[in-house]
């Protein structure tokens, strides 16, 4: 197995055979020890895409795990939440003296058919977070999720029948709600770092918005900003809606229009110019952006202001 490669997982069963683990008791959900994986390679770096959602929580991960742009090495138990078709990358120290432990739960989508929370669960954005914007948790909160986590184990580990998937599925949810709540304490707890974040998307608008080819580059977008920062745009949003109650966009709209009240206040440029300025390819979608932020148009405004 090389680090080279991607692997894809079509199935929970195919995972489970390259990890080393047993044939899963149902097709389309697992729950497994994680001390029981086994990745059978010498390579520090193991990468692969699947086509399951996946919940982990692990400890004793002998190796770097980084939030944003800083490493932890620190020991509360860590979660990680994989989507279908993300890219999933781990960095292993080796040798490993500690055998990692945990619990690793795989749910197909195939599984939440016609159930309530096959059409909810995109709205849990940190299953769009890096496997890098992990969750840490407090002992007590570790202690609750592992209560969900082992009943469902001991649901996966009994017979199936007509209630099986109603009851997993029921507490699956439970798991994501409280994994939503300690994603939240997170964001402010860790002020001083978040804090930080804040100031560079500021710095980063501002450099954009001054930069002399804005024109050919365009306003810029929440996936660029997210890129400059090294976050996911999923992590990038819940983060500043935690702190400031305000999506990613309605920053960078906010940035747009303060430089657009600079140049309709200081200079004399025509609102077609600031426009195209400030990377808009047409001056009315501009217009109108700046109407539904300031209640006004670009000329009104203008024309207050003087």
């Amino acid at each position: 197995m090389s680090n080279k490669q991607i692997y894809h997982f079509n199935s929970i069963a195919e995972f489970h055979k390259m990890s080393g683990l047993p044939k899963p008791e149902h097709p389309l959900v697992s729950l497994v020890d994680y001390g029981m994986v086994e990745y059978h390679t010498d390579e520090t770096e193991i990468s692969w895409m699947q086509d399951f959602y996946s919940v982990g929580l692990k400890r004793n991960i002998q190796g770097k795990f980084k939030y944003g742009q800083q490493q932890y090495d620190f020991d509360e138990g860590l979660m990680t939440f994989v989507a279908p078709k993300q890219v999933v990358s781990i960095t292993l120290d080796k040798p490993q003296t500690i055998k990692p432990s945990g619990l690793l739960l795989f749910i197909h989508p195939d599984f939440l058919w016609n159930s309530n929370l096959a059409k909810t669960i995109s709205k849990y954005e940190f299953f769009g977070y890096n496997v890098n914007e992990a969750l840490f948790m407090a002992e007590k909160e570790e202690a609750v999720i592992t209560d969900i986590l082992k009943n469902i184990q001991r649901e996966y580990h009994s017979a199936i029948d007509k209630f099986t998937q109603s009851i997993i599925i029921a507490q699956i949810e439970q798991l994501l709600g409280y994994c939503e709540r300690f994603y939240q304490r997170q964001f402010i707890t860790r002020t001083k770092t978040n804090h930080q974040i804040l100031d560079k998307v500021e710095t980063i608008l501002e450099t954009y918005f001054n930069d002399a080819k804005l024109i050919d580059k365009g306003t810029p977008t929440a996936q660029y900003l997210a890129e400059q920062l090294h976050l996911s745009p999923n992590y990038l949003g819940s983060l500043l809606k935690s702190l400031t109650g305000n999506s990613t966009q309605t920053h960078i709209h906010e940035k747009l229009i303060e430089k657009a009240k600079e140049k309709l206040s200081t200079t004399n440029l025509t609102v077609s110019e600031i426009a195209y300025e400030l990377g808009f390819e047409h001056s009315q979608s501009f217009s109108k952006l700046f109407k539904s932020k300031t209640k006004l148009s670009p000329l009104e405004f203008r024309a207050s202001f003087n």
